[in-house]
């Protein structure tokens, strides 16, 4: 008896069952984070950041054991017009520099459903940081056409509170609330 259960042990440890995660960097090229907030009442207006780095250790296997680290220049944001991103850029909102970062690091993750979970982590902005939790969803796993390696694609989404990074000009003239749309591409590290 002993025999069979060390025997079994064996085997399931070499059919590599308890499996670690894999590395997945982000596809700057295919991954954005668009933001909304409402001004003034009369419309909704968007920005988006865009071309950032990070990485995802992914475990398809038991998603909890998975991680996300993003950072993302401030000075990326994309307003669609320019004074706006120079009064986002002073010291009304950001007082962004070259080289100031937004970053994301998760703390947890709780599997939600099939392909869902609720990622939580940590939000630094400027010196402020604070603990966001994003609704997140896997789109796709699989070998990507081209790239020809293993890819991964997850949406996620989240409302913080600018007031929370000290950025509450205007507010609540301006909404507090931010809603934001988290989409990306990861493919497996070389």
């Amino acid at each position: 008896m002993k025999t069979t259960l060390m025997a079994a042990a064996l085997a399931f440890a070499a059919t590599g069952a308890v499996a670690a995660p894999v590395q997945y960097d982000l596809d700057s090229s295919h991954s954005q984070v668009v933001f909304t907030y409402e001004h003034l009442g009369y419309s909704t207006t968007y920005g988006m950041f865009s071309g950032f780095e990070g990485e995802i250790m992914f475990d398809q296997e038991d998603p909890a054991n998975s991680s996300v680290e993003v950072s993302m220049p401030v000075r990326s944001m994309l307003t669609g017009w320019e004074e706006r991103f120079q009064h986002f850029m002073s010291d009304d909102f950001f007082g962004a520099e070259e080289g100031d970062m937004i970053t994301f690091v998760s703390t947890g993750i709780e599997v939600t459903g099939e392909d869902t979970a609720n990622i939580t982590g940590d939000l630094t902005i400027g010196d402020t940081t604070q603990e966001v939790v994003l609704d997140a969803t896997l789109n796709q796993a699989g070998t990507h056409p081209m790239a020809n390696k293993e890819w991964v694609g997850f949406d996620a989404t989240t409302t913080v509170l600018r007031s929370d990074f000290g950025l509450d000009k205007f507010a609540p003239a301006i909404s507090d609330e931010v809603q934001v749309m988290i989409s990306i591409e990861a493919g497996k590290a070389e």
